[in-house]
């Protein structure tokens, strides 16, 4: 018998997962992002033939790489029938199995929770269920949320998640595995994963909407929702007409003139190295995303939809990373990018290079007796940018909250004087660093893993 193997293609930056099933011949790719060319080579190195390209749902967090992986291939595309689309695919429905070889089938599945729509895919080797790609629904752990196509629908949903995930349950093997597109750092899933892989019969004992009834499950998949990024708005929409084939072509340089006319135009001209080089030496007026975090994710939500994005990156490499990134979530072509240093965007006038001053939370706890070190401002402003959920759990006493996200629009909302501002681990604060700084304001980035605030003695309000 032909051995079926799961090979997992994971987007970390955007906290999904895709995967090709194949049976050494041929595959189905289940849940592409948008740069196929990962899935393409490697079915290339495994020698197989990509037959089937399966989605779980219209996606709300990326668009998807499906249609256009499809016709590159030749492969039959399934997409749940009462999905309505702009493009030809195969209408699935529960119920319908799907010879993808001799020996390797999959059957479709109605798991409406994340979506209406949504389907999960059963995959058989012949000898049985192997596992499931379970999409937005049963993730490890966790399920994906109920809000995303409106609060007014999130009760509903929820309501059919929990009958979704226990219909999965029923239906297969505790051996089966779980292969979920969401819950690895993806707004889409309600809580993040609890495991780096899982199984029905783990799930059993793991999941909440496997522990709990209908009703407490609900309350709880609710209660811990937290908002998601904008860019979500424009997801939808594109993966339901259909998205072309991704262009990744190298982006056009910006020389120091046309930089510096960007940022005088108030443009995002965005920095991709590490925040701590970026403290250290930067381009007066450019923003910190630094590509080794959730760049895309951050960028995408809080950048106007549509404005020209310019990027800066210590190499061409960088450059060309984060591109594939933007590119995922529909950002398809920056303005403008420059690889190099500081000193060369710049072109040598040291007066157009800033520095930003970095703390921890212990120097916040000096300043705030009046006693700042290393010759740090004093901290007349605590500004705290993480979620709402994080700030309701515990925050510094008589801080300022304005999550990130919100921060573009509510700059005027935060106090005169000196702002000494933090996130949970540094990196959604440098960018907030950078936006205060670009708005002419004093500022100082505490970059430093948030417990580390009680650590050094500083009041903290728990449960508001």
């Amino acid at each position: 018998m032909t051995e079926v193997s799961v090979e997992v293609v994971p987007t970390s930056s955007l906290g999904d997962r895709s995967y090709l099933a194949h049976d050494g011949q041929v595959a189905v790719v289940v849940d592409p992002q948008r740069d196929i060319d990962r899935i393409l080579a490697l079915a290339g190195r495994l020698g197989v033939r990509i037959t089937h390209v399966a989605e779980t749902h219209l996606h709300n967090d990326y668009v998807s790489g499906g249609l256009a992986l499809a016709r590159l291939t030749g492969a039959t595309y399934l997409v749940a029938a009462d999905d309505k689309v702009g493009f030809a695919r195969r209408a699935v429905a529960d119920g319908d199995e799907i010879d993808v070889s001799a020996e390797m089938r999959v059957r479709v599945v109605a798991t409406p929770g994340h979506t209406f729509h949504h389907v999960s895919y059963v995959l058989d080797d012949g000898a049985g269920p192997v596992g499931v790609f379970t999409g937005g629904s049963l993730l490890f752990g966790t399920t994906g949320r109920t809000d995303l196509l409106g609060k007014e629908h999130a009760h509903t949903l929820a309501e059919r998640q929990h009958a979704s995930v226990r219909r999965l349950a029923d239906l297969l093997p505790d051996g089966a595995q779980v292969w979920p597109t969401h819950g690895f750092g993806s707004f889409c899933s309600a809580t993040r994963a609890d495991a780096p892989e899982s199984t029905i019969g783990r799930e059993r004992t793991a999941n909440p909407a496997l522990r709990l009834e209908t009703d407490d499950f609900v309350t709880e998949n609710l209660a811990g929702l937290d908002a998601y990024p904008a860019y979500y708005a424009h997801m939808g929409a594109r993966n339901t007409a259909g998205a072309d084939l991704i262009d990744l072509t190298p982006v056009t340089t910006a020389d120091p003139t046309e930089l510096a006319a960007r940022i005088a135009a108030g443009e995002w001209v965005v920095d991709l190295r590490h925040r701590k080089a970026f403290a250290h030496r930067h381009l007066a007026g450019t923003l910190s995303f630094a590509l080794d975090g959730p760049m895309a994710t951050w960028l995408g939500w809080m950048v106007p939809w549509g404005a020209p994005i310019t990027l800066l990156g210590d190499s061409a490499q960088q450059v060309a990373d984060a591109h594939r990134e933007l590119a995922r979530i529909g950002i398809d072509r920056p303005a403008a990018a420059a690889a190099g240093s500081p000193d060369d965007w710049a072109g040598g006038d040291d007066t157009r290079l800033a520095e930003l001053s970095t703390a921890t939370f212990a120097d916040l706890a000096a300043a705030r007796t009046g006693r700042p070190p290393h010759e740090l401002p004093g901290a007349d402003v605590v500004l705290d940018v993480r979620m709402d959920n994080e700030w309701r759990t515990d925050h510094i006493d008589d801080a300022v909250h304005i999550p990130l996200p919100d921060l573009p629009t509510r700059l005027g909302d935060v106090p005169a004087g000196t702002v000494w501002v933090h996130c949970g681990s540094g990196y959604r604060a440098a960018a907030a660093a950078g936006l205060l700084a670009r708005a002419g304001r004093q500022v100082v980035h505490i970059d430093d893993a948030y417990p580390e605030a009680a650590d050094a003695g500083l009041p903290i309000v728990r449960g508001h």
